[in-house]
């Protein structure tokens, strides 16, 4: 493992704090918007597929696009800055594997 990479979290966990994620969007209506053109997605299925483990991974990659969202996500959560990403590595698909 890199030293940089950050600590795994529970599955439950992980999956919780990317519900919260996805609320947290959703209840932004000018992120949702957003979220919802470039996923493609209908209000209706973001519903359907909320627990589904690609959709989560998705909205912790759209939250963690910018800097301000995940801080203001964090902050509203009472979270660690990097716990998106963490749950993101650690949702079932969710670890990136790097070339080197």
């Amino acid at each position: 493992m890199r030293s940089d990479s950050p600590s795994p979290l529970a599955p439950e966990r992980a999956e919780t704090i990317a519900l919260q994620a996805l609320a947290w969007l959703v209840g932004h209506d000018d992120l949702r918007d957003v979220f919802l053109g470039a996923t493609g997605l209908s209000e209706a299925n973001l519903r359907s597929r909320a627990q589904d483990p690609d959709l989560l991974i998705s909205t912790l990659d759209f939250l963690m696009m910018d800097d301000a969202w995940v801080m203001a996500f964090c902050d509203a959560h009472g979270l660690a800055y990097i716990d998106p990403h963490s749950a993101r590595q650690s949702l079932p698909g969710g670890a990136q594997h790097h070339w080197t």
